[in-house]
């Protein structure tokens, strides 16, 4: 859902995570939080410099039946594109995913379970400390075509803007991406989110449509993708399509060094709610994002960054330095909504580091509500093909068991 590689982020990174206090309560039968058995370097950029351990055995994990044959299933969805894919964190190889992708294609229904607990093993990255939010599938009020009462423009990807991958320059800048256009010669910033609805990129970027809100769209892009439903009732659906390149700034953390919020109000909710109460600074505000996501029309489900489909309540946006796209994952936090069995199928511009985890709800009201408002710790595993860690500490990579 935030479509392909998804470059915005969660609702509730909105908010400082501390502002949001634990609800629920602790998932029963999960891991207590992990004691590191070797020290994690908290800048490391993926998850072999993070340091890698071994954690509990699969067949440890409470794992919930009807979830674990959902997790199967979108595992099964997501191996096509996971067996072409590098992955960046260091953890695995092609080989290392062929025997479980190959017994997913034929995994008999009701069997969820048993298959995890054959071909996985779980891994520590770091300290294990996982923070998760949520997102969601908004659906907001808007048009295709031009009219009254719709004024907020809704662009697709301009034609001046240009992407480099600095990989291609220097090694070790693998896998970092900067966007802008070319001035002069020269290749600088692409125009913010102020610049953009002040009408810098007019006749660079088609309208693709158009929102009856600005600060409904507004949330609709941290989301990355949604629903457009028109006045006839008919409803499009659009998806994320690029990204000006300009920095992520979660509004409710700077509206809290401001004062506007008080801790604990930071929730999607409260931001909105302030937002419409001060309808003079919501544009001020708002534009402390620089950030400003493009989109284009889908005729699919919400896509993930593997390309296929997401999930509710099955797939989570992570970050491929330190989790392959594709792996399952145990999540063990504090809001009991979020425990359990998940797979990684999805990016995030805020979604960066270990055991940082955004999980999709899908779509609706009770969406809405629990990604506006999850914010959670605990501690986290990934799921790696059973033999990865063998493998590594065989190759001097991690510590050998």
């Amino acid at each position: 859902m935030k479509a392909r590689a998804l470059a915005v982020a969660t609702v509730s990174s909105l908010a400082l995570a501390s502002c949001v206090g634990p609800q629920g309560r602790q998932a029963e039968n999960l891991p207590p939080p992990p004691v590191p058995s070797q020290p994690s370097n908290p800048a490391a950029k993926t998850a072999i410099l993070a340091g890698v351990t071994r954690g509990p055995t699969v067949a440890s994990l409470s794992i919930d039946p009807a979830k674990a044959d959902l997790v199967l299933a979108a595992f099964r969805s997501s191996c096509a594109a996971l067996l072409k894919r590098s992955d960046t964190s260091g953890l695995t190889t092609t080989a290392d995913w062929q025997p479980a992708c190959a017994a997913a294609s034929s995994w008999p229904q009701g069997q969820g379970v048993n298959f995890f607990q054959r071909y996985f093993e779980t891994a520590r990255i770091g300290q294990g400390a996982l923070y998760a939010t949520g997102y969601y599938e908004p659906q907001i009020a808007g048009t295709t075509t031009p009219q009254l009462g719709y004024d907020v423009p809704i662009y697709g990807p301009p034609d001046d803007m240009v992407s480099a991958d600095l990989g291609q320059f220097a090694p070790d800048l693998k896998g970092r991406t900067i966007r802008g256009k070319v001035q002069n010669g020269k290749l600088v910033p692409y125009p913010d989110r102020s610049q953009i609805q002040g009408g810098a990129i007019n006749g660079h970027a088609p309208v693709i449509g158009y929102a009856a809100d600005k600060i409904d769209f507004f949330f609709l892009q941290i989301q990355g993708s949604g629903q457009l439903r028109q006045p006839n009732g008919s409803v499009v659906r659009i998806g994320y399509a690029g990204q000006n390149g300009q920095p992520y700034t979660g509004i409710g953390k700077w509206m809290l060094a401001q004062g506007m919020l008080q801790p604990g109000q930071a929730s999607m909710q409260g931001i909105v709610g302030w937002l419409r109460a001060h309808p003079d600074q919501a544009d001020a505000v708002m534009d402390q994002n620089r950030s400003y996501v493009f989109f284009k029309y889908l005729n699919t489900p919400p896509l993930g960054a593997l390309g296929v489909p997401v999930t509710g309540r099955v797939s989570v946006a992570a970050d491929p330095a330190f989790t392959p796209l594709g792996a399952p994952v145990w999540l063990a936090p504090d809001r009991a909504e979020a425990a359990g069995l998940w797979v990684a199928q999805d990016t995030g511009g805020a979604i960066k580091g270990a055991n940082r985890f955004d999980t999709f709800w899908g779509a609706g009201a009770d969406a809405e509500r629990i990604a506006g408002g999850m914010s959670a710790h605990g501690s986290a595993y990934v799921l790696l093909p059973a033999g990865t860690l063998a493998r590594l500490g065989r190759a001097g990579q991690i510590p050998q068991a």
